[in-house]
């Protein structure tokens, strides 16, 4: 049976009775269609039902679904002619970030996708999706290429955030997430970001400097997990329930703050459910962002993308009694 959280198993049970009754039929070639469309029906108001009360931390364990598409299997359903590029020329390749060239539609663009394994063996080989600072500096080789040809850059952010090992902080880790932040405000091309699963920490933040931001419907967003959030409020990581309510993690959260900028709707009961579904709706909305900034000038990227982040929430370059909210410039003591 595939895997599945607690909050599932009544979905799960259901199901089972479904097909056991479809098998049946088929075999014992007995007409249950009345009975199944009952099953189906209900079902769906089951589905329909228990994904409209989701707890903030049922849907941090969706985001984390091990079910649930990742970077290559969108690549593979969205783009074509992938090829994919290694190396960021300075250390070696990091599987667990994966960047090359492919066609979004009619559009050639360049791809950076952080990548989580599917089985013991890939999670080993890619790390668990958690880059080291080659990964970041490959992508930042990338995005660099893609700039220099005009290419738009799409990125997908599934990271439970960077590697926190010994080796990687030798090698420069810190340094290496500030450079890929602090170089894609400068890029003269078009950027999409996409988080498809579990946006999580600087790991995460390192490939979304976007001009367009986008959060599929269950996914999830933050500078910090609600374990490591737990950990450091309460000295308590099994507050995690406690920490992901109080966080602001889901897309409805996320775009009011101006966060991102869309959320993309998955397949009834999560992409988890329905990978095909899922990469259809989400390649439309990169066509539709990709092809309207692409219309736009090298300069006004840059410059929009730029105040793009710096307004967020109403904060901006321009100081508070200019462009805050009422309740913000209020709230701001005023320099002496």
């Amino acid at each position: 049976m595939e895997a599945f959280f607690d909050f599932e198993k009544p979905i799960i049970l259901l199901e089972k009775k479904l097909e056991d009754l479809r098998e049946l039929s088929r075999s014992e070639s007995v007409d249950f269609s009345s009975e199944i469309r009952v099953l189906e029906a209900k079902l769906n108001a089951l589905i329909d039902d228990l994904y409209s009360k989701l707890t903030p931390w049922q849907r941090v364990q969706l985001s984390r679904h091990p079910n649930r598409p990742y970077a290559l299997d969108y690549i593979g359903l969205i783009f074509e002619e992938f090829t994919e590029l290694h190396g960021d020329r300075l250390f070696g390749d990091d599987p667990s970030i994966v960047t090359g060239l492919a066609k979004l539609g009619e559009i050639p663009v360049a791809v950076v996708a952080q990548q989580k394994g599917r089985n013991t063996k890939q999670k080993i080989e890619r790390n668990f999706g958690m880059a080291r600072p080659e990964g970041y500096r490959k992508a930042l080789r990338v995005m660099r290429l893609a700039s220099q040809f005009g290419l738009p850059i799409v990125t997908f952010i599934d990271t439970p955030g960077a590697y926190p090992g010994l080796d990687a902080e030798e090698r420069g880790q810190s340094e290496a997430i500030a450079r890929c932040i602090m170089e894609m405000f400068a890029l003269r091309t078009p950027v999409v970001a996409c988080v498809i699963g579990e946006g999580g920490s600087g790991g995460a933040l390192a490939i979304g400097v976007a001009d367009r931001v986008l959060m599929q419907e269950y996914s999830t967003y933050s500078v910090i997990s609600p374990e490591s959030c737990a950990s450091i409020l309460w000295s308590d990581s099994s507050m995690n329930e406690k920490a992901a309510r109080i966080m602001k993690m889901t897309p409805e959260d996320l775009k009011p703050l101006a966060v991102i900028d869309e959320i993309v709707p998955e397949p009834k009961g999560g992409a988890q459910r329905d990978w095909k579904s899922a990469a259809e709706t989400l390649k439309s909305r990169l066509n539709f962002h990709v092809a309207d900034l692409v219309k736009r000038s090298p300069d006004d990227l840059q410059s929009s993308r730029r105040e793009k982040f710096r307004s967020m929430d109403g904060l901006t370059s321009a100081g508070p009694d200019d462009t805050a909210s009422p309740e913000r410039r209020k709230s701001k003591p005023r320099p002496s």
